[in-house]
């Protein structure tokens, strides 16, 4: 049986760890490379670092920051935003990230999905899906951090890019973003009963039962989460005792 992994999200604005709701009102939660050593030193799996008004500001992640972080952890760091070419990923890799994570230009430029997956491998490759679901009951895919709609549904995307070379996915709901009322378990148990490739769920995690919820009904293979962890509310630690008295195998 795989083990389930717990992730640590690190939401970068001008070089600081923030956080919102609903990707709203977003807040400071503290020095990153200070939390990346925490959640590295605390058992965390993995670590995501998004800089999330990359793509907004038309420039490129902030690699040196990156660097920083890398010197401080010994897990596996996934690294997005603003990432649109092999070159940016290039740069990336050199600074310490070990995959990076793709979103709006992975949507509006399928191809690079592929190139990317051609040049560093498909494990190299996690794209960031941000969906929200409307009123006809449909998840739909939204660009440039939550603000742009778009007409395409969460799943059939999420098959293109596993069909381009996508590695991975990370699936964030909008809706449960940042409200700690539970994990999207819906389209989450879709995307990891239909996809070959492991899904990271991502938005509403508040407390530990969630965190079993997503693994048993919402079938995902990791579970991503950011203010909890960043204010203290659960601890890395007895999150991971608690998941394995629940019978989920973590890696303690």
């Amino acid at each position: 049986m795989l083990t389930k992994r717990i992730i640590p999200c690190l939401d970068i604005k001008d070089g600081r760890t923030v956080k919102g709701i609903n990707f709203e009102n977003i807040r400071d939660a503290g020095d990153p490379v200070e939390l990346g050593a925490l959640y590295a030193q605390q058992g965390a799996d993995e670590l995501v670092f998004l800089d999330i008004t990359a793509t907004n500001e038309k420039r490129k992640t902030l690699s040196e920051l990156v660097n920083r972080i890398s010197h401080h952890i010994n897990i596996p760091f996934t690294v997005g935003g603003g990432i649109g070419s092999v070159e940016d990923v290039q740069v990336l890799l050199q600074n310490g990230a070990d995959k990076i994570s793709v979103n709006t230009a992975a949507f509006k430029k399928p191809a690079l999905v592929h190139d990317l997956a051609r040049e560093f491998g498909s494990q190299c490759v996690v794209l960031a899906i941000d969906t929200k679901q409307e009123a006809d009951g449909e998840w739909y895919v939204y660009l440039n951090g939550g603000r742009v709609k778009t007409d395409t549904r969460c799943l059939d995307w999420a098959r293109q890019a596993v069909d381009l070379g996508a590695g991975e996915i990370l699936l964030t709901s909008m809706n449960h973003d940042g409200t700690k009322q539970g994990f999207a378990l819906d389209i989450t148990g879709t995307l990891a009963t239909e996809l070959p490739v492991p899904v990271i769920a991502s938005g509403g995690g508040g407390t530990m039962p969630h965190f079993v919820e997503v693994f048993n009904k919402g079938k995902a293979d990791a579970a991503l989460a950011a203010s909890i962890f960043h204010f203290k509310e659960i601890a890395i630690p007895d999150l991971k005792t608690y998941l394995h008295q629940q019978g989920i195998v973590v890696r303690i």
